[in-house]
C-alpha cells in the first residue's frame, strides 16, 4: 500500500477536502491518500507574497506528518505555484511533486503546445518563472488569467466556472494549443467536464501529481 501525503499550503479546509477527493479519485487501488492543510497560512495563495507567508506553516506541517508516519512514500504540494517545492525536494528523503510541474509535464505529453488558465494576473509571473525553471516555457503558448479569485472557486453561487470556460475558449481560438492546464488546485473538480465540453485534454494538476507520485513512491 502506497501512502501519499497531499498538502494544500493554504488554510482553507473546504479546498483541501476538494483536493483530497480529486486525489483519491485519481489514485489506484493500492494507494492511500491523506490530504491536509496548515492552519496558520493565508486562506489562498495568490502571488509570491502569499506563497512566502505560507512556507513556515507548510514546512512545519510536512515535517510533523513525516515524523509521525514513516510509511509516507511521497509528498504532493497541492498549490499550482508549487509553493516550497524546491526546498522540500532538496531536504526530504521521499519524492516531492508539485501539481504545477506535474500538470506541465503531462500537458507536454498530450500536445506540442499547451496553454495555462489560472486564477489572477498576480500569479502569472510565478507560473512563468516555474515554467522556465523546469524547461517547459517553450512548450507553453500562454499563461492566461481568468481573473477568478481563488476562494471564488469555493463559492457555488459565483460565476467562476463561466469565466474559466471563457478563457479556455479564447486560448483554443488564439494560442494554437492542443491541451489546457488548469492553473489552480481549486479547479480540480472541473477538468473532466471541461475536457468533454471543449473536446481537448483539460489537465488537472492534482490528478497528474498523484499518478506521478504513484510511479515514484
Amino acid at each position: 500500500m502506497r501512502h501519499i501525503l497531499v498538502v494544500n499550503p493554504n488554510s482553507t479546509a473546504s479546498m483541501t477536502e476538494k483536493i483530497g477527493r480529486a486525489a483519491s479519485a485519481a489514485a489506484g487501488p493500492g494507494t492511500r491518500i491523506t490530504a491536509v492543510n496548515p492552519h496558520d497560512t493565508p486562506p489562498a495563495i495568490q502571488g509570491p507574497e502569499d506563497g512566502a507567508a505560507a512556507l513556515p506553516g507548510l514546512f512545519r506541517l510536512i515535517d510533523e506528518r513525516l515524523a509521525a508516519d514513516p510509511g509516507i512514500g511521497a509528498v504532493i504540494i497541492a498549490c499550482f505555484d508549487d509553493t516550497g517545492l524546491w526546498h522540500l525536494r532538496e531536504t526530504l528523503s521521499v519524492p516531492v511533486i508539485g501539481i504545477g510541474e506535474a500538470a506541465y509535464h503531462v500537458a507536454s505529453l498530450w500536445s506540442r503546445r499547451f496553454s495555462v488558465v489560472t486564477t489572477l494576473s498576480v500569479s502569472v509571473p510565478v507560473l512563468l518563472e516555474n515554467l522556465i525553471d523546469i524547461g517547459l516555457a517553450g512548450r507553453c503558448a500562454k499563461v492566461r488569467a481568468s481573473e477568478v479569485p481563488v476562494l471564488e472557486l469555493e463559492n457555488p453561487a459565483s460565476d467562476a466556472r463561466a469565466r474559466i470556460e471563457a478563457e479556455i475558449a479564447r486560448a483554443l481560438a488564439e494560442d494554437g494549443s492542443g491541451a489546457i492546464v488548469l492553473g489552480c488546485a481549486g479547479m480540480a473538480d472541473l477538468a473532466a467536464d471541461l475536457s468533454e465540453s471543449f473536446g481537448v485534454p483539460v489537465i488537472d494538476g492534482v490528478a497528474s501529481a498523484v499518478k506521478l507520485a504513484e510511479a515514484l513512491a
